[in-house]
This record gives structure tokens, C-alpha cells and sequence, in this order.
């Protein structure tokens, strides 16, 4: 059966246990984390969206990794974390969308994923202030950060990354991890130092 033709925009929302500014995106996931490895959750809040005649609007899901090397070097483990308000028809066109399945800028990582975790059901609450903003889907995923800002005073935007190829847009503004919490998937991620890069930005995707 065909793929139908599918859009989604909204806000995402990361942090990875990498320090930041995470390498990967600054050397084409050629660099080594910063720990050795990296845990990473990647939250997308759908504000609009359909999957064929299914309606995504309102619904979000998280994308929770681990990387046990250098990104490029693959061998990803990643599962997804989906709205609990998804009917049967939203939750597989949002896995398919997440996980690159159906087309769209996540089959690009499809490959470097050696192990699919599965897929999990929770609330999901995305709250955000202006540049601060945090993620929240029940034990599963806690993360919230603060903007990372230059040193001119006088600047009030964040500071921001350009033509990074990242899938979730190429351009994204960098934040300061507060909390990043993940209890799903065998990953166990807890942490506070207030040293771990974070990054947000608006998405809009499509099928090819």
C-alpha cells in the first residue's frame, strides 16, 4: 500500500548529553560526543498536521536515543514516545513519520539506527516561555532548558546555528540544558549540571 501524502509543522524541541555546543552538528556527526556517548531526546510538538485523511493536529511525540559513538559511525538504538491521545491511525502515522518510514527528513537518519526500541504511550506536555521551554511525557522524558545567549547585552535572541542539515530544521537556536531526564527504552539519563547542550526550532515537514 501506498504511502499517503502527509505534512506536520510545529515546534521541536532537544537535548543530548553532549556539552554544549554539541560537536556532531559542528563536524557532520564526525566528532566523538563529548561523554563518549550520547543520549539524546527530541520532542515535536504538532500544531498542524495530516497523514492521508488522518488529522495530527494537537498531537506530539518524542524521539529518544542513544549513540554509542561517534553519530556517524551509526548503531543507534531509538524508539518513539507518542501522545497517548493518538488513536490507532495517529499513532502509526506518527511512528511512520518519526521514524522515516514514510519518507520525509527522518529517513535520512533511518539507517543509522541498528535498534528499533519500540514505542511507548504517554501524556505529553509542551510548555514554553519566550526562549525557555520544556518537555514533559510522565516518567518516560522530563527535559527543560534556558537560551544560550552571546556576549552582547543588548541582544535578546538566542544564539542560533545556520544551514546545519539537522532534520528537524536546518536552522536552530541553541539552549542551555536545565533538567534532562529519560527512563525508557533501557536508557537511563539523568541530569542537572546545567552544562549539556540544548536546541529548539519551528519544523514543518513533508512527505518527498
Amino acid at each position: 500500500m501506498a504511502t499517503p501524502a502527509w505534512n506536520v509543522a510545529g515546534q521541536y524541541f532537544e537535548t543530548c548529553s553532549c556539552d554544549l555546543v554539541c560537536p556532531c552538528i559542528l563536524t557532520q556527526m564526525t566528532a566523538r560526543p563529548t561523554k563518549g556517548s550520547c543520549t539524546f531526546a527530541m520532542g515535536f510538538n504538532i500544531e498542524k498536521g495530516s497523514f492521508g485523511t488522518t488529522k495530527l493536529d494537537g498531537l506530539g511525540f518524542v524521539v529518544v536515543g542513544f549513540t554509542p559513538a561517534e553519530m556517524g559511525k551509526g548503531n543507534w538504538s531509538a524508539g518513539v514516545v507518542i501522545d497517548d491521545r493518538a488513536n490507532a491511525e495517529q499513532r502509526d502515522a506518527i511512528v511512520a513519520i518519526a521514524t522515516g518510514q514514510a519518507g520525509g527528513p527522518m529517513a535520512a537518519l533511518s539507517g543509522l539506527i541498528g535498534t528499533f526500541a519500540g514505542v511507548e504511550s504517554s501524556p505529553i506536555r509542551f510548555e514554553q516561555d519566550g526562549a525557555k521551554w520544556s518537555v514533559q511525557a510522565s516518567t518516560f522524558v522530563n527535559m527543560s532548558a534556558a537560551p544560550a545567549m552571546g556576549l552582547d547585552p543588548r541582544t535578546t535572541s538566542p544564539l542560533q546555528l545556520a544551514n546545519t542539515g539537522h532534520p528537524a530544521n536546518t536552522t536552530v537556536w541553541l539552549a542551555r540544558a536545565i533538567r534532562s531526564v529519560v527512563g525508557v527504552f533501557g536508557l537511563s539519563w539523568n541530569d542537572t549540571s546545567g552544562r549539556n547542550s540544548g536546541q529548539y526550532a519551528p519544523f514543518s515537514w513533508a512527505s518527498s
